[in-house]
């Protein structure tokens, strides 16, 4: 452990070296890369000085009760032998799960998708519940979102949403979102107090940097229209709202959520520079899938992975077996504890299996 954190420690200070580099800075993709290597090797780095102090410490209690007489000096050497064994073991444990590598996407910005599926206006009424709950998950975390665009539900909620999330280490914490999620509950629409079970699936893309997708002009078509939906004098006065159609991929994005037609478009061929990039993100995951089967990664938007039971304040996560009989709570935003619990399994399997840096 002590040379493989010392391996670490000459990588992270030829890094640190390269950072200041001005060919670096001239490269903002390097850069980019180099910088996200720095953080993630810092704390490792941090917490592997702290295990080489509990090693020598150890070293040091053990000379002193091999060495000395004194019963009060080898009570206390004892004592810093237990409490620092203790302590190397609990950061062995800790340095092993940091070594797992992680995915290179993890500190990207999102675009998370909101789309209601079965189930009719309560589908898009669910929609909407899950758009707020992320919301309010966005705000305990203390990151920036912006609707892109959003199409209204009939009785209230959204067919569909998509908001743009920003903050740290965003991509890491909600990429296993993505799926399908099913709710269980008498619908404001029904008369009989019947339960009804509806869907809407959540699809969530890792934000491109410029860098990562080129676009050309020439392979997108540009149509320019009104916005609609309730708003401002702006709104179907005004042809702000833009729609790119990506002709090699048919890909089309739109949004109308701005009032400038400029901003509209910066933020639609966010969108669909993201969606670009997804695709190939989306295969990387499936290839990795397909050599191990993996508990929560495997990138199939289709597989129902979460359940809001209302009638008994439910809420089960299919993947990892995880049950809150808080729903309210959880529709409050309160997800760290599900979030958390699906990166520890994916930690765990690939720890079980050797991957390490």
């Amino acid at each position: 452990m002590i040379d493989r954190i010392e391996s670490l420690k000459k990588r992270f200070e030829s890094v640190e070296e390269s950072l200041s580099d001005p060919k670096t800075m001239g490269d903002m993709k390097l850069f980019a890369q180099l910088n996200r290597e720095y953080k993630e090797l810092k704390e490792i780095v941090e917490v592997g000085q702290e295990y080489k102090q509990a090693v020598q410490n150890i070293s040091a209690a053990k000379e002193i009760i091999e060495t000395e007489s004194d019963k009060d000096l080898l009570e206390m050497a004892q004592e810093e032998w237990t409490e620092s064994e203790k302590r190397k073991n609990e950061l062995e444990e800790k340095i092993k799960f940091m070594l797992i590598p992680k995915d290179p996407e993890d500190s990207k910005n999102v675009v998370l998708e909101v789309r209601a599926g079965t189930g009719g206006d309560e589908a898009s009424i669910f929609a909407g519940d899950l758009f707020r709950m992320y919301c309010r998950f966005f705000d305990k975390q203390g990151w920036k979102y912006a609707v892109l665009d959003h199409t209204d539900g009939t009785m209230g909620g959204f067919k569909e949403v998509i908001v743009e999330v920003s903050g740290e280490n965003v991509f890491g914490k909600l990429k296993f979102e993505s799926g399908v999620h099913r709710v269980q509950r008498v619908p404001q629409t029904e008369t009989q107090g019947r339960v009804h079970t509806s869907a809407a699936s959540v699809i969530v893309l890792p934000e491109a940097d410029e860098w990562d997708i080129v676009l050309k002009d020439s392979d997108i078509r540009k149509d320019i229209f009104c916005s609609s939906g309730p708003g401002g004098q702006s709104v179907n006065t005004t042809k702000s709202a833009i729609r790119l159609t990506h002709i090699p991929t048919g890909l089309v994005v739109q949004c109308q959520d701005e009032k400038s037609q400029h901003k509209n478009l910066e933020k639609a061929m966010g969108v669909l520079r993201s969606r670009m990039y997804e695709i190939e993100y989306q295969k990387r995951v499936e290839e990795a899938s397909k050599k191990r089967k993996t508990l929560v990664a495997t990138g199939d938007r289709s597989e129902k992975i979460r359940t809001y039971n209302y009638p008994q304040s439910r809420v089960s996560d299919h993947r990892i077996g995880y049950t809150m009989h808080n729903l309210p709570a959880f529709m409050d935003g309160d997800l760290d504890d599900v979030l958390e619990g699906l990166q520890i399994a994916e930690n765990t399997e690939k720890l079980k299996e050797g991957l390490l840096v």
